[in-house]
């Protein structure tokens, strides 16, 4: 029979700790309390047998390089929502939950879960020793769950709030599939005709003694260099992803590539709106569920995955800790303001790739220079007329100020999550509808370009044999 450890209270308020033999845990309060005790805390004895168990969950415990996928949480929180809306025990709902998980992070920490209540302690603290499973915003909802008694509701709650999230990521991601397949095919197609198809054109040239077009020149200077420098091709991308990623190693260089991604046509707005949809109904389910309002900030901006409304929300809860509401500081710090990491990189955008002429003609500096001046100089100033737009619209700001009136701050925060979710979904279909044409744009030109450079020469052979025959 299991042996229970025990603290409880007398009659007198007198702190008592003992030891009590019991089939379960449940069975151990009730008896403690028919002996005159209020029970504040029990858990099962250790012993050779406990820690024999708990070296056996080790061994079951599998090798996870990640954390647990998105979708892996949203699944696991609405089975544990459904399980505990039908009465069961948390402990048993959990176990029967790490019993149907596949191996890796989420089921290496629900033995450690299952491990802690075990061992006496709660689910919230069972929970935050499991960071890659259980966040900060999940820990502390299922804290205020417990604490209202109402963990039931919180899951369910939080199991919408996951799901809602999720769909708008996969939303988003589900929109760039398209481009990004069509420009891998694109570049695909052009270098097999930039290494097989131009060449031998080349070799038919040289063979006539031809003077050449300078478009034919520049055409076949490409082949030349693409099949001397292929492997350039992959490398030069997986070289710009390097160098912003050791650039957002850095708060200065993290926040100035936020603030230039905000800044884009249409995908800054993207951006932006996803960001609010997310921050906005992260704030209200923590606010609904009863989480402090400095708490709730802090969490929702540790969870925004976007520098410049970390940087909002920590001014926010800076004024709050000064007696003031959300709404005023928002209005106030929404305004974003220059940033010479941002201006660095709309520069770069524009001045790049003109020099990337010189690459394939060298004779071309002139061109090169002056094209990327004038790209670099124009995307500057665009973003310097642009740098002092709101990260965050007047509507939040309003919205957040009549709920804070209201007190159903939770609600306005919702409606407002789910505004901005309809305004990604209408962004997302229109920027996949711009997206196709400027990608046929894009083929025609390049395809112009290669017969242009191909047949001027050809028809000027064919011109010359007729006329000497």
């Amino acid at each position: 029979m299991p042996t229970f450890t025990f603290k409880a209270m007398d009659a007198q308020g007198q702190e008592i700790e003992d030891v009590i033999e019991a089939q379960t845990q449940d069975e151990a309060q009730a008896t403690i309390r028919q002996m005159g005790y209020f029970v504040t805390k029990i858990a099962v004895q250790k012993s050779e047998q406990s820690g024999s168990a708990a070296t056996a969950n080790q061994r079951r415990k599998t090798f996870a390089v990640s954390g647990a996928g998105g979708k892996t949480m949203v699944r696991f929180t609405r089975q544990l929502s459904i399980l505990q809306d039908a009465g069961l025990p948390i402990l048993r709902s959990l176990k029967i939950l790490e019993g149907q998980s596949k191996p890796g992070a989420l089921k290496n920490s629900l033995i450690d879960v299952c491990d802690e209540i075990e061992s006496g302690a709660t689910l919230s603290e069972a929970m935050a020793k499991s960071p890659k499973a259980f966040d900060r915003l999940y820990v502390n909802m299922i804290k205020a769950g417990e604490a209202g008694g109402s963990l039931e509701v919180i899951l369910r709650r939080l199991a919408e709030f996951k799901e809602r999230t999720q769909s708008l990521k996969n939303k988003i991601v589900g929109a760039m599939i398209y481009p990004v397949m069509v420009v891998l095919f694109t570049v695909s197609i052009l270098t097999f005709i930039m290494l097989y198809i131009i060449p031998e054109f080349k070799k038919m040239f040289e063979e006539f003694e031809m003077t050449l077009p300078a478009i034919t020149e520049l055409l076949i200077e490409l082949s030349n260099k693409i099949a001397k420098y292929w492997f350039m091709i992959p490398l030069i991308p997986m070289s710009i992803i390097i160098f912003i990623m050791l650039v957002r190693k850095f708060k200065a260089g993290r926040y100035g590539w936020d603030l230039a991604m905000l800044k884009i046509p249409v995908m800054g707005k993207l951006v932006e709106k996803s960001n609010l949809s997310r921050t906005q109904r992260t704030l209200g389910a923590l606010v609904a569920s009863g989480v402090p309002i400095l708490e709730s900030l802090a969490i929702t901006r540790e969870t925004s995955g976007n520098s410049v409304y970390e940087k909002v929300f920590l001014k926010v809860t800076d004024s709050i800790r000064e007696g003031e509401t959300i709404a005023r500081p928002m209005r106030i710090y929404a305004k974003t303001s220059f940033h010479p990491v941002a201006l660095f990189f709309w520069v770069a955008v524009g001045a790049v790739p003109p020099l990337s002429i010189l690459l394939i003609k060298p004779e071309f500096t002139e061109v090169a220079f002056y094209g990327s001046g004038a790209l670099g100089v124009i995307l500057g100033l665009f973003y310097l007329m642009k740098m002092n737009t709101p990260c965050v619209e007047e509507l939040v700001i309003n919205m957040i100020d009549v709920g804070e009136e209201t007190g159903e701050l939770d609600v306005m925060l919702y409606k407002v999550a789910d505004y901005y979710e309809e305004e990604v979904n209408t962004l997302t279909e229109g920027m996949i509808k711009m997206i196709e044409p400027l990608l046929i744009i894009f083929l025609g030109l390049t395809i112009l370009f290669i017969v242009a450079a191909l047949f001027l020469p050809l028809v000027k052979m064919i011109s010359g044999l007729a006329g000497g025959s």
